[in-house]
């Protein structure tokens, strides 16, 4: 018996997991953070066995980003509960990272390289999976180990003029220099063909929304649930990365493109922010957006600021948003439920689960692509049957008359992409 829980543990990964509570900082918003870092390591199979928070009281050391001695104490913590690895709640530098595994003679990883992974383990599309390594390579180039400096090669010259050579780990860095280049064109090529497709939905004048949000809030749930996609749901942080794009007919028979994106999370890596923009991307060329939040979550606010900061990154910020409340079936907290409606009094609250909600999602999906097309009236001449077919296939006509001259005088509302076509024709009523 005592074999078989041996041979158990060791198949799970036990860590120890650190914040750092910076001077004038609320231990509160520490204990938040390392939730979602256990939460992230769980997400990865790797099960948490204590949490510490050490107390900054100045700034970083450069050592081991916190003083020696609770470096040490820490140390002697982690040899007793054999824990496999240590990982940060803060962003530690290449050399800090080095100290702390020569201290402890195991793994030590941050937050980043934990989202990192994450990332990796999930991508699917060549686009995604190109764009994660990409990242990792960057994060991982200045942190290559000096484990192989008394390694030498021998390259070219000729007999008697040929020196040490170059370090095992002068070759690895240039590889991995030189795949970051290849990287980043093949990236280049796909972002073209990205832009050709983006161009392609203006061509077809139906409105798209990007759908955007925190991570594990439940926005491929939403996008599942209103156009009955089967893009994958779990209850876990970045279940998907790729973006999916869905048609959805509104009731009033008006056709919306509905884009899921990849969740964000406090503390993104700049890295993958940049990593991922070209998925990012179709927040800022959507219409307008659908932004998800989890209402019984504790941190809805935090939430909220993390996702529009990204979005200000991205230059997004300004577009119109949809707020939708989404896990009303979790019965949330009623004071924080209140405070979501004061907060934001035209949000709207589902629950992708029960489908309650739904029917005044679908109105308000109705009310903003409206937002995006204009009411014209027209005088067509009889040789332009191909205008009156585009305001028929293409707009929504409300009335429709011809005159004694063969003219036809039309109503309609019509995407922006399309307006300038009939602007020629236009009349006032």
């Amino acid at each position: 018996m005592i074999d078989n829980e041996k041979e158990a543990r060791k198949k799970i990964e036990y860590a120890i997991i650190v914040g750092v509570q910076a001077p004038g900082e609320e231990p509160g918003i520490v204990h938040e953070h390392l939730d979602e870092l256990q939460e992230l390591a769980r997400t990865l199979g790797v099960e948490v066995i204590e949490r510490i928070v050490v107390k900054l009281h100045a700034a970083p050391m450069a050592q081991y980003f916190i003083g020696n001695g609770k470096a040490e104490e820490i140390c002697r913590r982690f040899q007793e509960l054999e824990a496999d690895s240590l990982i940060f709640d803060v962003e530690l530098t290449p050399s800090q990272q080095r100290n702390w595994e020569r201290l402890i003679k195991g793994c030590v990883i941050d937050r980043q390289e934990i989202i990192l992974d994450i990332f990796a383990e999930r991508a699917s599309t060549r686009e995604a999976v190109l764009q994660v390594e990409l990242a990792r390579l960057q994060y991982y180039l200045p942190r290559l180990t000096r484990a192989w400096t008394h390694l030498s090669r021998q390259r070219g010259g000729a007999k008697g003029t040929r020196g040490e050579g170059e370090k095992q780990i002068e070759a690895d860095r240039r590889l991995i220099q030189n795949r970051i280049a290849f990287l980043k064109k093949e990236l280049l090529t796909i972002g073209k063909q990205r832009v050709t497709q983006r161009k392609s939905r203006r061509r077809n004048a139906v409105p798209h929304a990007a759908i955007v949000g925190y991570t594990n809030a439940g926005k491929s749930s939403l996008l599942n649930r209103l156009t009955q996609a089967q893009v994958l749901t779990e209850d876990k942080l970045f279940a998907t990365l790729d973006p999916t794009t869905r048609k959805l007919t509104l009731d009033n028979n008006q056709l919306l493109l509905l884009t899921d994106t990849v969740g964000f999370i406090r503390k993104l890596p700049h890295s993958l922010v940049e990593a991922f923009k070209s998925t990012l991307e179709e927040a800022v060329y959507a219409d307008f957006l659908v932004l998800v939040l989890d209402v019984s979550s504790p941190q809805l606010e935090e939430h909220w600021e993390t996702t529009m900061q990204v979005l200000k990154e991205l230059g997004a910020d300004r577009k119109d948003i949809l707020v939708v409340f989404n896990k009303l079936d979790l019965q949330p907290d009623t004071l924080r439920l209140a405070r979501a409606r004061g907060l934001f009094p035209s949000g709207v609250f589902v629950s992708t689960k029960t489908g309650a909600g739904f029917d005044e999602l679908r109105r308000r999906l109705i009310d903003y692509s409206n937002r995006q097309t204009r009411l014209l009236n027209v005088k067509l001449p009889p040789s332009r049957h191909d205008l009156s077919a585009l305001a028929y296939a293409k707009g929504n006509v409300m009335e429709a008359k011809y005159d004694d001259d063969g003219f036809l005088h039309l109503t309609f509302s019509i995407n922006a992409a399309l307006r300038e076509k009939f602007e020629e024709f236009a009349v006032s009523v």
